[in-house]
């Protein structure tokens, strides 16, 4: 083996393949069994998260960067200079049995650029699997990246060797899509999409009948968007992630900011990269529907297309909503409690508990890990507080910025002290 060109392609392959957020393990359950291998600073190693917080390194790569569109925001793009290089299926399984070994990964992430067709690149990508599981005998975490327009069988063999499968949506609409990559269709990324969501739930109706069935795609499926590439504000980005929850299944939507690589009319200029900020801003809104109760269009409106750089997505509602406010923290529903800033899911659960034995106080909240700089604004105990319904809102949001930046203090001098 040439050791000197395998380092070649990793580095090349590897660099291509940060682009792709979507690499999180979180929902593998995969075994180790009959000794095998593996169980659910060197190029290609990204860390990502497990569903109890485990924080663990994969090995990220690109099959290929040889692709045969040319997608304008795309680094591997047909049209773009760049070094190109292609793994063998045998080099692929034999670096991650290597990383493996030496403890570098505990998974695999793999994608890749379309060098033929989308059969086959993604036999391609499944042969790595499947020699991964059957001929190495490993049990670790693999993420196959699926391809568009790929095939029924080549989607049902995939998803018996991959713990997690995605497909990345790319830009949300199809307009902005055939602005940017004439040659694709969301049509081609949703029929792979819509076959793995049919299986999750034949796998599960069969479950319940057979006691062995064969797994497919534990860990589920997710996407991933580009932001900023295209014009789309982000109450339609968040649409569109919460269409996908609801209709797919998803286990996670990816919000990918937009990284100017090429001077081009229809991309936004290299000098304008999308602020880190909104792609944050856009994981809380994400957040927000999946574990708070949010729906899209509470978190935004038509008056409000964007997200506030400055706060975060649930403080900004209720600031928006102050009439709803304050919560009596020793009353009110879970759906009330979860919506007072600076709560989270861990702290609404302590609080349910805690106030059954006795009546809560601010003490309490902050032993919880209640974020005591935002909530202290929006509940209430024995008394009403009407203070926040006193001043307009600007004022109240810089109060409440201000308390932010320093440390926690009783919130009712602070109210006194004010008027």
């Amino acid at each position: 083996m040439d050791f000197s060109r395998i380092q070649e392609k990793l580095e090349i392959l590897a660099d291509a393949a940060k682009y792709d957020v979507s690499c999180a393990s979180s929902g593998g359950n995969r075994k180790n069994k009959n000794g095998g291998l593996g169980n659910s600073h060197a190029s290609g190693i990204c860390h990502s998260y497990t569903e109890d917080g485990r924080c663990i390194s994969l090995l990220k790569i690109l099959l290929t960067n040889h692709c045969i569109y040319d997608c304008a925001y795309c680094v591997s793009r047909k049209s773009n200079d760049i070094k190109r290089a292609a793994f063998t299926v045998e080099e692929v399984v034999d670096l991650t049995i290597n990383f493996y070994r030496r403890n570098y990964i505990e998974g695999l992430f793999l994608s890749s650029g379309i060098f033929k067709d989308a059969d086959t690149t993604m036999e391609r990508l499944v042969r790595v699997a499947k020699k991964l599981r059957e001929e190495h005998n490993f049990n670790g975490y693999i993420h196959l990246k699926s391809i568009p327009n790929a095939s029924d069988e080549i989607m049902k063999e995939a998803g018996l060797y991959a713990d997690r499968l995605s497909i990345n949506l790319e830009i949300p609409t199809d307009k902005g899509l055939k602005l940017l990559a004439p040659e694709k269709s969301h049509d081609q990324m949703i029929k792979p999409m819509n076959f793995v969501k049919n299986e999750l739930v034949l796998y599960k109706e069969e479950k319940k009948i057979f006691k062995k069935v064969p797994k497919f795609a534990p860990a589920g499926q997710s996407t991933q968007m580009i932001v900023g590439a295209t014009n789309e504000t982000d109450l339609k980005i968040i649409k569109v992630a919460d269409h996908f929850y609801r209709n797919f299944n998803m286990k996670r939507v990816y919000y990918s900011g937009y990284v100017p690589i090429i001077e081009d009319a229809r991309l936004p200029s290299v000098f304008s990269q999308v602020p880190m900020q909104r792609e944050n801003r856009l994981y809380q809104a994400d957040w927000l529907m999946r574990f708070y109760g949010f729906d899209a269009n509470e978190i935004l409106d038509q008056n409000n297309p964007f997200l506030d750089l400055e706060i975060d997505p649930k403080l900004a509602w209720a600031l928006r909503n102050r009439e709803k406010f304050p919560v009596n923290i020793n009353t009110a529903t879970k759906e009330m409690i979860l919506r007072v800033p600076g709560i989270g899911t861990i702290s609404a659960n302590k609080i349910l508990m805690a106030r059954r034995f006795q009546k809560l106080n601010l003490e309490h909240l902050k032993k919880m890990g209640v974020a005591m700089n935002r909530a202290k604004y929006f509940v209430e105990f024995e008394t009403t507080n009407m203070f926040n319904k006193f001043i307009d809102e600007q004022n109240f949001r810089q109060i409440i910025l201000n308390g932010m930046k320093s440390k926690w203090k009783n919130p009712f001098s602070e109210q006194l002290s004010l008027f």
